[in-house]
């Protein structure tokens, strides 16, 4: 192959792509896309560099994309730097007083401003906000229970009302709303909540066309861990079916798909966020990647 025919061929493989993602483009183009940002995207340097890609993709393509993140790891950075014990309990880390004000420095502070650096680094389009601002996730404290008991876990909280709007407002002047997953009470308190319920939470109020969130894995495994088979799409009564036998690290994120579908957005999905580009392999091609969430019953 000569030197003329390779560019050709790369050229054309290039319109190609261009050209399947044509009808994505069409069907998406002016739709809100709530994407929860976390795990191992969140760490290396390369993976995040191509998550700012695309979002900004999303945004020049005519999507209204909106960031939910969380910073487990980074805290627990921060919490042992200080001196800050931590520790967990069901799952749920126990969020005392003094664990609260370096849980919301570092999610609301330095990862929210870190993700919004590197997206503002194609443009002027990233604002960070977190959930407490202009009341956009209101929480109540959130009861654990171990051995069947009920146990205090600090300032955890569960979301009970959303307020979209300032989200609404960023993203109708053109913005990439990037919200930390920290939300107010009506009590005065601040509290941690998990990102992927904060994300679900917000598609809803927002009536986006998807939730798509970035885990560790390729997606939701059939029979796990004797398979390695990813299944590709499910409906919520068959995910309904299945959460009890999931492992539990899978559960609160699949648990956020499942209260998206079933209120109103027509599509989740987990992706496996160590894949470059990830997000726009899912939107913009025809095969897609990872598991799909669909509302209804099973067949």
């Amino acid at each position: 192959m000569t030197l003329t025919d390779s560019r050709i061929a790369d050229a054309s493989a290039k319109a190609a792509t261009l050209i399947e993602a044509l009808p994505w483009l069409n069907r998406f183009h002016g739709q809100t896309v709530v994407i929860k940002y976390g795990g191992h995207a969140m760490a290396d340097e390369a993976l995040r560099l191509a998550f700012a890609q695309d979002l900004v993709f999303l945004r020049y393509a005519g999507l209204r994309p909106v960031v939910v993140h969380g910073g487990g790891p980074q805290i627990n950075t921060m919490l042992a730097r200080l001196g800050v014990e931590s520790s967990f309990t069901a799952g749920l880390r126990v969020t005392t007083p003094e664990a609260m004000e370096v849980v919301r420095m570092v999610l609301s502070g330095t990862v929210n401003k870190d993700i919004v650096g590197l997206i503002n680094r194609h443009g002027p389009f990233a604002v960070g906000m977190s959930g407490e601002d202009a009341g956009t996730l209101t929480a109540v404290r959130k009861i654990a229970v171990v051995d069947g008991e009920p146990a205090d876990i600090g300032l955890v909280g569960e979301i009970v009302a959303t307020d979209p709007g300032a989200i609404e407002a960023l993203l109708a002047d053109g913005r990439i709303p990037v919200v930390s997953s920290v939300a107010a009470g009506r009590d005065g308190e601040i509290y941690n909540v998990n990102a992927d319920t904060a994300a679900a939470a917000l598609a809803v109020a927002l009536d986006a066309a998807k939730l798509v969130m970035l885990t560790d894995v390729a997606g939701l495994y059939r029979d796990w861990p004797s398979s390695a088979e990813v299944i590709s799409e499910l409906t919520a009564a068959e995910l309904t079916g299945l959460l009890p036998g999931l492992a539990a690290g899978m559960i609160p994120k699949m648990e956020a798909c499942l209260t998206a579908v079933q209120g109103g957005v027509p599509q989740a999905h987990v992706l496996d966020g160590r894949l470059s580009h990830a997000v726009l392999l899912e939107i913009f091609t025809d095969s897609g990647i990872g598991t799909m969430v669909l509302p209804g019953e099973s067949q």
